[in-house]
């Protein structure tokens, strides 16, 4: 079952008592952040949880797969994650 960002603030909602719009605001303001930290570049570290990071990918080789014919594709952001020990662990029900 995937958690989506719907159940998300449910789950939020029921855990603090707070009404749904409130932890609708609340989630929202959050990625917010997240995702402008990581457009200017910057590492988004949440303890006990992961980071996530830009990693800039070089230009490279790649086929236009229904003419078969070489393309180059250009340099791109892409948003990694690396999850934490103590979440790598709880994972791992260590």
């Amino acid at each position: 079952m995937t958690l989506t960002k719907e159940k998300l603030i449910r789950r939020l909602a029921e855990a603090t008592d707070k009404p749904l719009p409130l932890c609708a605001d609340i989630l929202d303001r959050v990625l917010i952040e997240m995702k402008e930290c990581l457009q200017a570049g910057q590492d988004v570290l949440i303890s006990g949880f992961g980071k996530f990071m830009v990693v800039e990918k070089q230009p490279r080789k790649g086929r236009n797969p229904q003419t078969n014919t070489p393309i180059e594709l250009g340099p791109r952001k892409v948003v990694t994650f690396k999850p934490s020990t103590k979440l790598r662990d709880y994972m791992n029900d260590e």
